[in-house]
Order: C-alpha cells, then structure tokens, then sequence
C-alpha cells in the first residue's frame, strides 16, 4: 500500500469514526476500505411512523458521510419487516402494521431521506421483493440457524423472559430477518443505533453461513431529545420533526442546553470537527454560546427547508422573544402528570420557578407570573397535559415546560 492511499484511508477512517460508538471489527474495516472499490453500505428502517425525527437522521448523517466518500448507499424499508414489528427496546409484543399503513409511510420515508442523502448515490431497496419469495420451508431453516437460548442473549428478550413476560414466536424471527436482508443485499457495512447491535451482528453471523464475507458493524448513538436527558422520541416530546414548521424547528433547537449543543453539532452538522473544535474554543474565551446555537439552527432548518426559510425563522425567533422580553437560551423541563392536567402552582413548584405553592400563589396574586408572556390571574388555572409554554415569575425566572401524561401499562 503507497503512502498515498494509506492517507486516503486513514482519512476516510477518521470521517467514519467520527460520532460512532463501536466499529465491529474496525480492523475489518480498515481491509474493506483497502480495497479501492465502492462499498456497499446498509441501512434497514421499517416504516412504523409517518415522520422521522432527528434522533433517526443521526445514522442517515452517517450514511451521506459514505456517499461523500465515495461508497454506495443501500436504503432499506422493511415493508415486510415492518408488519411483523421490531421487538428491540420493548417490553411487549409490538402490534403490527397494516399493509396500507406501511406502503404510506414507506413512501413518506424515501421522501424525507433525500433531504440529507444524494439520490443517484441511494439505491432504495424493499426487503419483500425477497422476502415474499420465501416459503415456509426456507423460513424454518433460517430459524434453524439460530437456538432459543442464542435469541435470549438478547437484554429485551432475557428480561422479559426472566419477568415472565410474554414474548411471541414471530418476534424471535426479526433478527433473522433483520439479518437475511444483509445476505439479500451483500452488505460490506450496516449501520445502527446500539440498540440495534445484537439484530446487526446476526447479519455478520447468517453471511457467514450463507458463504459471504461477513458486513462490519456501525453502531450510532441514540441521540437525546431536548430535555437533555432521555432519547428523541414523538412520545416523550422531546423531538424535533425534520417536516416541523421552520419557526417550530428553529424555537426547538434554540432551547437545548449548551453542553447538549456540541452533540447536536458532531452528530447533525455537516460542519467538520476542526470547525466546531474552534467554536468550543471561541466559547471557552468568552463568546455567547447562543451565537453558536444559532449556527446549529440555521443549519438544520435550511437543510430540512432552504435557506431563505432558516433566516426568516431566525428573524421570527428573535422578533418573538424580544417582544415577550424572554431570553433565548431557557431550560426545558418535562413534567409528567397522573391525570389530565396539573394546577398551575403545582407546575411551578415542581418546574422549579417558586419555591412552594404559597409562594406561587403570592407571585400570581402580585401579577408576576406569565404564560407565553401574558399574565395570568388564576392561581387556580389548569394546565393540561401536552402542552408546552413558556412560563416566567418575577423578571428573571424562565422555564420552557412540558406537561406530559404518566405512561400507562
């Protein structure tokens, strides 16, 4: 290998790396890339939800990486995985999709990821032109590459198994599904979020059995959501809609906390690394790190938009809040409440912003309570659950809150 290509890998390796959590095996991936041919890089999603977030462009980012440098995309939609419901991260049997929910949302998919991935570099592929070929003979002999206590090292199933909690056969069968697309496909690389590991790895295993040099792995991390704290998700929300309104997307990444910004930027920015390294440094000399957030916004909603949208939600973002007199950079708190809503002195006693319900009864009572800038005069006002405001008391305390409803079992 000459010096020059021996460079040109390590500086792909270095793209690659950047934002993963495990390369398996990296030395692996070091031959594949030897190999001066395009690669053929996978990524499986099945169509469960009309919208994707930002929380599931993390890997497509990863996967616009490969395309720049060269590599092929393969773009799965599970249409047949899809009606069967990946089990990873469940506590309980997944209800399946109907056939025509799945070809609706399948085409909302291929819409939305070419908003961040090349289309003549993307090759879409639909896991049923082999999986409807299959019958029921080659279906068991797929499950008999694997045991039943093979499928229980998986944590979902081990723990659900150990709590006496029902686990269908049919859900056994989504990672060899999962991992007989990689053979379909002839995968060199799939991607995935670490919870995904254990369904990636049995593609290495079943190309094994069926004679193919086994893909590498790529795990991506699951990204938090805007509290900070648990992972983008529509139900806890805490997300952020690549098809939400311009204003909304902007408010929304404007409100994440400053440490959480440097995440966003290394796994959503198409910036490099030596960029947002000099940005940290310009923050650690003094510099608002709103300023920098700014960058981060008008970067995510022109890719999602254009750019003319980015600015205008930027002059509407700081429009909005110098009208109410409310800073940009607010905490996000997410409440969870037990019934259909929470007393407002209940909602600022537990957001933090009084420190009692008689003080928040006397704040309102002295008309130093707002909501989204208006005065309230109730101390006896319900807030119910799935709202978001913007709540002050006095002239300095500002939380952006969410009420949510408890989880139901």
């Amino acid at each position: 290998m000459n010096t020059t290509h021996s460079t040109l890998i390590q500086d792909s390796l270095a793209v690659i790396q950047r934002g993963t959590v495990e390369i398996l095996p990296e030395n692996e991936l070091i031959e594949r890339l030897s190999l001066q041919r395009p690669l053929r890089i996978k990524l499986g999603m099945d169509p469960t939800a009309p919208d994707l977030h930002l929380g599931h462009t993390v890997v497509i980012h990863k996967l616009r990486q490969f395309q720049d440098l060269g590599h092929q995309v393969l773009f799965l939609i599970g249409d047949f995985t899809g009606r069967i419901g990946d089990p990873t991260g469940k506590d309980e049997t997944r209800k399946p999709l109907s056939s025509e929910a799945v070809i609706e949302y399948a085409k909302t998919y291929r819409d939305q990821v070419y908003k961040i991935l090349d289309p003549d570099k993307t090759k879409i592929m639909f896991n049923s032109e082999w999986m409807n070929q299959k019958s029921a003979a080659d279906l068991i002999q797929l499950a008999a590459t694997h045991t039943v206590a093979r499928m229980l090292e998986r944590d979902d199933f081990s723990k659900r198994f150990a709590e006496h909690r029902p686990i269908a056969i049919h859900e056994f069968m989504y990672p060899l599904l999962q991992g007989y697309d990689s053979v379909a496909m002839q995968s060199d690389i799939e991607l995935g979020g670490t919870d995904q590991k254990f369904n990636l790895l049995m593609g290495r295993e079943l190309q094994k059995h069926f004679g193919q040099k086994p893909q590498i792995v790529i795990t991506m991390p699951l990204l938090e959501g805007l509290d900070g704290i648990q992972k983008m998700s529509k139900s806890l929300g805490n997300y952020v809609g690549i098809t939400d309104h311009p204003d909304d997307m902007f408010g929304k990444l404007m409100s994440i906390n400053d440490e959480l910004m440097w995440r966003y930027f290394e796994l959503l920015s198409f910036s490099s690394m030596q960029e947002i390294n000099q940005w940290k440094k310009s923050v650690a000399e003094g510099e608002n790190p709103r300023d920098i957030k700014v960058r981060l916004a008008l970067e995510i909603v022109a890719r999602f938009h254009n750019q003319t949208a980015a600015l205008t939600a930027h002059e509407n973002f700081v429009a909005r809040f110098k009208r109410h007199e409310i800073p940009e950079d607010l905490p996000n708190i997410q409440l969870i409440c037990e019934s259909f809503g929470l007393r407002i002195t209940q909602l600022l006693k537990q957001a933090n912003l009084v420190s009692s319900t008689s003080d928040a009864i006397r704040m309102i009572q002295q008309g130093a309570v707002k909501i989204d800038g208006e005065h309230i005069t109730s101390d006896a006002q319900i807030i119910r659950v799935d709202e978001t405001h913007v709540y002050q008391v006095g002239k300095r305390r500002f939380a952006k809150v969410t009420l949510k409803s408890i989880a139901k079992p």
